[in-house]
């Protein structure tokens, strides 16, 4: 299928050539389509003159290939169902990007660009959570792969579906001199193979279709963690040999993992028996049917729940929902019902962390601990995420969201005239605390309201102030938003970065901002500011791309945990706390994150340290990202 051309000739989809018949194409027809949409393409395409390659010699003739390997590739990622991918470019996947673009038509998936793989993987991170399914990403070999690390244990961390490819020249005699040997390697998914779920070296186009459809699924079976397929280049750049016979699996997701019926009759009989029963979820909710199956169950049983936040679990506003009085309930509980919670141990322990550390239960005697999750079907050894092993009276290896249809049906069965008054007692006592609670936090939201740098908590209510009317989605923040806004749908808050690694919250929100762009919703982020150094260029991408995301920052000039550690170091050690500021501050000088906005193409605007001036501020931020723009407003803030 090589030779040498002058020009090139229209693409026709290769498939079509390669293949006898209609039958034998590909077994998914949504590839077929996403290929008839493309827009038409120029009957001729011109081409680099050959002396413009520094690779080629003048005397060789430049050779070109109708229909290369990525061609193929492309439709097997088309067949996937990708919205996006995203990547920054690199030369180890140079056919691939080249097929996405210009045989893909840079449709379904459109081609993101980044100028950072952690910002790729991130974006991605921030993207399942909102849409439910993987965003694919493209990394360079092992720089860019290296790069990309931390962004992938935090989705790791999280539980989160990411589809990585990466590109790898993996036959040594075909490297080109020089860069390429350094960027190549053996074993290319060795560095992360212990925080990603699985990953594969296809050394063949059939090869190529049967894993990136088997990493699909993979990813997608719960617990939904990160996913890794080599493209190895040559295989990318070779051309289709004539007469070829490949195509794609049909991809066939695996249904979650259910609950034993015997285990979950035990969990009811349990529940429904308990005078001071508790529900805690973390990461309980993986779809918007998930908050609606813990909103049954909770209403079923009149029984508190806690939401630790892992994902949008529970209304803010509901009368069950008693985050607020979590240390209590759980000292009082004589059943604990844990739902995806990421460490149980450290939610029926307090821990002290002094010289000498120490812990004891905050739990009751005879308490019974349930525990769903799909966490007990997988765990690896050398990344420590598991926590303290929680001794559990009952534990269910299940997905908690599948599991809740049949847990509620048995709660169901057993609760007689008897149980029902006393749940309805139960719920008045339970509604009566929530509106305490919610009257207790907007009046400590008032502390230090006029305060200059602004109160967190003032920010938190005037940013609500303007948004509240609309169809808002909080992308990265928490602390005072989850306890004054009223959070009812589950899009309106996605959870953190899993492994607390600093540079997720910037990438992570642009990534929700641009799945949540084509439902219209207002993406809202509060933006720390040492997260945001890690990794700025996201907000370029997000001019570039119109993605619409209303940043705010919390802008408090430091990394403002680092400074209470060393603070606590410095008590400890008896040297007092006045130089807990060295290398734990962003001062001297000060960042004005408004003009990087600017730089970087998106309105800025502060910084601001009167709170009477932020209202306004946000108004007209507001106004640029309703036309469909990013916009930033630095605020000077308190440090928590």
């Amino acid at each position: 299928m090589a030779r040498s051309r002058k020009i090139s000739v229209d693409r026709r989809r290769f498939l079509s050539s390669a293949v006898g018949g209609a039958a034998a194409l590909v077994a998914d027809t949504r590839a077929a389509d996403a290929q008839q949409s493309e827009p038409p393409r120029p009957a001729a395409a011109q081409i680099m003159p050959k002396e413009a390659d520094p690779d080629s010699p003048s005397s060789v003739e430049v050779l070109t290939a109708d229909h290369p390997g990525s061609d193929f590739m492309v439709d097997v990622i088309k067949s996937l169902g990708f919205e996006y991918i995203a990547a920054n470019p690199g030369s180890s996947f140079r056919s691939l990007h080249e097929s996405l673009v210009n045989y893909g038509g840079n449709k379904s998936p459109e081609f993101i660009t980044c100028c950072h793989e952690e910002s790729s993987v991130a974006m991605a991170h921030g993207y399942a959570k909102i849409e439910g399914k993987p965003m694919c990403v493209l990394a360079h070999g092992t720089v860019g792969l290296q790069h990309a690390a931390m962004a992938i244990y935090n989705a790791f961390c999280d539980r989160v579906p990411v589809y990585l490819i990466l590109g790898n020249t993996i036959d040594a005699t075909q490297r080109r001199p020089g860069v390429e040997w350094a960027h190549s390697v053996q074993d290319a998914a060795a560095m992360v193979r212990d925080y990603v779920k699985w990953d594969d070296l296809p050394v063949s186009l059939p090869h190529f279709a049967e894993s990136a459809v088997r990493a699909y699924k993979i990813a997608m079976t719960p617990p939904m963690l990160p996913v890794l397929v080599v493209a190895d280049s040559d295989l990318q750049e070779k051309p289709l040999s004539e007469g070829a016979r490949i195509r794609i699996p049909k991809l066939t997701l695996a249904a979650p993992p259910q609950g034993d019926s015997g285990a979950v009759a035990e969990a009811a009989r349990l529940l429904v028996a308990a005078e001071n029963p508790v529900l805690e979820a973390d990461r309980a909710a993986r779809t918007p049917a998930g908050m609606r199956l813990l909103v049954e169950l909770a209403e079923t049983l009149q029984a508190p729940v806690i939401n630790q936040a892992g994902r949008m679990n529970f209304p803010s506003r509901h009368p069950l929902n008693q985050s607020e009085r979590s240390r209590t309930l759980i000292a009082n509980a004589d059943v604990i019902l844990g739902l995806e919670v990421w460490d149980f141990w450290g939610t029926v322990h307090s821990f002290r962390d002094q010289l000498q550390r120490t812990w004891q239960p905050i739990t009751k005697e005879g308490v019974k601990l349930v525990s769903i999750t799909a966490g007990d079907l997988y765990t690896k050894s050398n990344y420590q995420d598991f926590e303290r092993y929680p001794e559990v009276d009952l534990a269910i290896a299940a997905d908690a969201e599948a599991t809740l249809p049949s847990l509620i049906e048995a709660c169901k069965r057993l609760i007689g005239s008897d149980r029902k008054r006393a749940f309805e007692d139960r719920g008045k006592r339970l509604a009566a605390a929530h509106q305490q609670a919610l009257e207790r936090a907007r009046t400590e939201a008032t502390y230090a309201w006029d305060a200059s740098p602004i109160s967190t908590a003032r920010l938190a209510a005037e940013l609500w102030a303007q948004i509240r009317e609309k169809d808002w989605s909080l992308v990265s923040g928490g602390g005072w938003p989850m306890r004054l806004w009223d959070f009812d749908k589950y899009y309106q808050f996605i959870g953190g970065s899993g492994g607390a690694g600093i540079g997720y919250g910037a990438p992570a929100s642009v990534g929700a901002a641009l799945a949540n762009r084509k439902h219209g919703r207002l993406s809202v982020n509060i933006q720390n500011d040492g997260d945001l150094m890690y990794a700025p260029g996201v907000l370029w991408t997000s001019a570039h791309h119109r993605i619409p995301l209303l940043s705010v920052m919390h802008n408090n000039r430091a990394y403002h945990q680092e400074v209470m550690h060393l603070q606590r170091m410095a008590n400890r050690h008896q040297r007092g706390i006045t130089r807990a500021g060295i290398g734990t501050t962003i001062e001297d000088p000060n960042i004005d994150y408004a003009m990087v906005a600017r730089g970087l193409g998106l309105h800025g605007e502060g910084p601001i340290s009167d709170p009477k001036d932020l209202g306004p501020a946000i108004r007209r931020a507001l106004d640029v990202v309703q036309r469909g723009e990013p916009a930033l407003v630095d605020v000077l803030t308190q440090p928590r």
